[in-house]
């Protein structure tokens, strides 16, 4: 079986050192792209780092038209039979999924059936208690409800022997999906997924919700769906944001045009949850979907409450619409004190056994956290220390996982060498699910680590994709218009990140109770301010004088009528250092924790000389106290080898030189006030080393 793999929702602020991906720009390029399309400098800035040949795919505007939907394979089949279905008061069930785009695709197509006077009900299996996809039992259930065809949105395409056993008990099936399908399809009357392989559909990259909407435009005959994006667009644009499909051609369209419908307000659902998330007197805009509504509608699936989001869509009145609005709400807030909860646990847990992080995956687990929400916290752990992470709920006899990594490694084909011990699984490269009986877990655990050692000598790390670095003179409003014809936003177009090199941090001023701060930047001679939120000051690891690198996004800030210039943080990092020394050098580290082999050279290279330890001890007597982990230490030494400085605080915590706390929020390193006089040729890793163990 298949697991749906759900958006991350998540903005949390990355405080460990994080890899910068910085564009390769070509002045000539850019002149050229400028000249032949007349977009401005900043966008072909950003469409020239990103690689982008194709500029039209980018900059089209909502007029574009969308392709027929009677190219995807089985389109004419589904019409057919669903339409027969309308004629003959036949009882049609939609049968949809837990997550934003499921439930979005559910609502679209209820509504469009009630709305041809259909007899349709529709039913979204409880996450907790069936899982994803068709099941049997819910097929026994909508056989006792007299239910003759089953439309399936969302999901479906790997149901083999579910489908089998709806025809056995006498319900036809039509599948309509976006996942991509076995080398075997289930026997349906019609199987709708543009991914199939004999399907010449010249978009394959729709939604499950961008699948239904397809079928409803075949129904209704709207081939260019310019009538019924006026009716759906609200719904349809919410679920390929939420869905993290890639927001170019069509999928652009829906989003263009969905974000248009919003903005009349007619979906009174969506307008509740509008005003319930504070986004009402903002301009919306693709990340306005995917932080500020998804999240709402996606609490309720996680949390096994789909059906409260599927009233507030189905809502016709702004009262009620409100409070179901005002629960989902409530509901996202209990999902974020889950997230949070399981975070600190995993913190202390981290802090306990810091050898967690010297492995190639970080995997951890823990009884009682809530499946629904450890994706989310897997996600927060691959941005704050750059590798791919597990993550596993133990519920009795079963572990469920879900699994998050970093562009290089693919977790869903690392998992399929893996399976023998899984009883389910399923997602893509960056996201996973699975389930693993727990007497299993740790012989699991095991095989996925020496899977990677196999596959990875080097890890490939999380990184940060720059794709402009701004000179002073373009920290002005109309970069940031520039920007805007690349809109929508989101995955396969991600929101422009911008650097700035070497800034002198002028002031740190603390925001929101310390929750965020503001810095002040001289930059080539040009001041400015910019916000970083979710970044307490006591963690800000900077100081006034220090030249830094910025990395963030601009945006416009509008108050009273006046627009200015609003610059949101997304990195911070000492300006020079050579990242790619401090990830090789930490990498190695690790296999030295691991106790891998290492060459001759390797060990020569990463052993302490009596200087190294010398420049460590004389800079931490300096600070007395370094809270700010390893990585920002060996970015201000500078000049010595990652490796060989980790092994050179080992030996001096050894010999009682300095103390390591390890907490929460990372190592502290600290000097004593007394310290005994030791010999180096005391240590025993030192001794270690030298003999080769």
């Amino acid at each position: 079986k298949y697991i749906q793999i759900e958006q991350v929702d998540t903005e949390e602020s990355v405080l460990g050192f994080r890899k910068w991906k910085l564009p390769q720009a070509d002045p000539e390029r850019i002149k050229n792209l400028i000249q032949q399309t007349g977009i401005p400098e900043i966008a072909a800035q950003i469409l020239d780092g990103r690689g982008v040949q194709d500029v039209s795919a980018y900059t089209a505007g909502a007029e574009g038209k969308m392709h027929d939907p009677f190219l995807m394979a089985d389109m004419d089949k589904a019409v057919e039979r669903l339409s027969r279905a309308v004629q003959e008061d036949e009882q049609i069930a939609v049968y949809g999924d837990y997550d934003c785009d499921g439930i979005t695709a559910t609502a679209m197509l209820y509504t469009y059936l009630e709305d041809l006077g259909a007899r349709v009900i529709y039913y979204i299996p409880d996450r907790d208690k069936e899982g994803y996809g068709l099941n049997c039992q819910a097929i026994d259930f909508l056989k006792e409800q007299q239910v003759d065809l089953i439309v399936t949105v969302d999901n479906g395409i790997s149901a083999l022997a579910e489908a089998d056993y709806a025809a056995s008990v006498g319900i036809d099936l039509i599948i309509t999906d976006h996942h991509q399908p076995r080398p075997e399809l289930p026997k349906a009357c019609a199987v709708v997924d543009p991914h199939r392989a004999d399907d010449n559909y010249p978009f394959p990259c729709l939604c499950g919700a961008g699948v239904a909407f397809k079928l409803i435009c075949a129904m209704e005959g709207d081939l260019s769906g310019e009538e019924m994006i006026w009716h759906f667009g609200e719904l349809a644009a919410i679920a390929t944001v939420a869905d993290v499909v890639e927001l170019t051609g069509e999928n652009r369209l829906i989003v263009q045009k969905g974000l248009e419908c919003i903005t009349l307000g007619e979906q009174i659902g969506v307008k509740a949850l509008i005003e319930v998330a504070g986004l009402d007197e903002k301009r919306l805009d693709s990340t306005s979907l995917a932080f500020g509504i998804a999240p709402r509608i996606n609490a309720a699936g996680r949390l096994g409450q789909a059906d409260l989001a599927m009233e507030l869509l189905l809502s016709d009145r702004f009262s009620q619409a409100f409070e179901l609005a005002t629960e989902l709400n409530s509901l996202n807030e209990h999902r974020k004190q889950l997230v949070d909860a399981i975070y600190s646990e995993i913190d202390r847990k981290i802090a306990q056994h810091p050898e967690i992080l010297r492995e190639r995956l970080i995997i951890l687990y823990g009884k009682g956290w809530h499946h629904g929400v450890i994706g989310i916290a897997a996600a927060r752990l691959v941005e704050e220390y750059a590798k791919p992470c597990i993550l596993f709920s133990i519920e009795g006899e079963e572990a469920r996982g879900s699994a998050r990594s970093v562009e290089g490694y693919s977790m869903i084909d690392a998992i399929s060498r893996c399976s023998q011990l899984l009883t389910r699984y399923g997602g893509h490269n960056q996201a996973a699910g699975l389930t693993v009986p727990t007497k299993d877990l740790k012989k699991f655990i095991d095989e996925i680590l020496q899977d990677a050692k196999e596959h990875f000598d080097i890890m490939p790390v999380d990184q940060l994709n720059v794709d402009a670095v701004l000179s002073q003179q373009q920290l002005r409003l109309d970069t940031v218009q520039g920007m805007r014809i690349l809109q929508p936003f989101g995955c396969g177009n991600e929101e422009p990140v911008v650097a700035m090199m070497g800034c002198r941090i002028e002031t740190v001023t603390p925001l929101s109770e310390n929750r965020h701060i503001r810095l002040k930047l001289a930059y080539q001679g040009k001041l400015f301010q910019a916000v970083y939120f979710r970044m307490p000051p006591e963690k800000f690891p900077f100081y006034p004088g220090d030249l830094v690198d910025v990395a963030a996004n601009l945006d416009i800030n509008e108050y009273n009528g006046e627009k200015n210039l609003s610059i949101k943080i997304k990195d911070v990092r000492l300006h020079g250092v050579n990242q790619e020394k401090l990830i090789v050098g930490k990498q190695y580290y690790e296999k030295y924790c691991r106790k891998e082999p290492l060459e001759d050279k390797i060990k020569n290279y990463i052993s302490p000389q009596r200087e190294d330890v010398a420049q460590i001890y004389r800079f931490l007597r300096q600070y007395r106290h370094f809270p700010y982990g390893y990585d920002l230490l060996w970015c201000r030494l500078g000049k010595i080898n990652y490796c060989k400085m980790m092994i050179c605080i080992d030996v001096m915590q050894e010999l009682g030189l300095i103390s390591v706390e390890h907490t929460a929020s990372g190592p502290i390193l600290r000097f004593p006030d007394k310290v005994a006089k030791t010999q180096l040729e005391q240590s025993s890793i030192l001794r270690r080393l030298k003999v080769g163990e």
